[in-house]
């Protein structure tokens, strides 16, 4: 087995040092643009959400009885909730006066009852929530909440 000279040596080193040096340079920042792009493809994409984390933003609680409930939020420069779900008619529009009071019609409507909410500059800024009625006895209720 042969050794190296010490000058052979030096020269294997530095040739580590030149590339380790230039695999940080350039690679950092290539892989801090990857990451970037990723992140920014992600954003603003709507995802599943848990309803109570839903209804919470929206400043409400699913009712009690709700069923097939399907929330969903997006975040970027603005988020937003939507929630859709089931509940008893016949408690459908107290549900709603109960839980947003400040809750005024809006227009056009095209469902059977559509209210909105301007919370003023807080999160979120604004709700709207639509009651269809389904049947005689269930009621579809579809929310969005929208902030900044």
């Amino acid at each position: 087995m042969t050794r190296k000279s010490g000058k052979e040596e030096r020269r294997g080193r530095r040739w580590l040092w030149i590339c380790l040096t230039l695999l940080a340079v350039l690679g950092l920042p290539a892989g801090c643009l990857a990451w970037g792009a990723y992140s920014l493809g992600e954003s603003g994409r709507e995802q599943p959400v848990p309803c109570d984390k839903a209804m919470e933003y929206a400043k409400g609680a699913l009712p009690a009885g709700a069923r097939d409930a399907r929330c969903s939020g997006a975040h970027w420069q603005d988020t937003y909730v939507r929630a859709e779900f089931r509940m008893e008619r016949a408690g459908a529009e107290a549900w709603i006066a109960k839980t947003w009071p400040t809750a005024q019609p809006s227009e056009p409507c095209d469902t059977d009852l559509c209210r909105d909410v301007d919370y003023n500059h807080a999160d979120p800024s604004s709700m709207s929530v639509k009651l269809t009625y389904e049947d005689g006895e269930t009621a579809l209720v579809r929310l969005f909440a929208h902030g900044t």
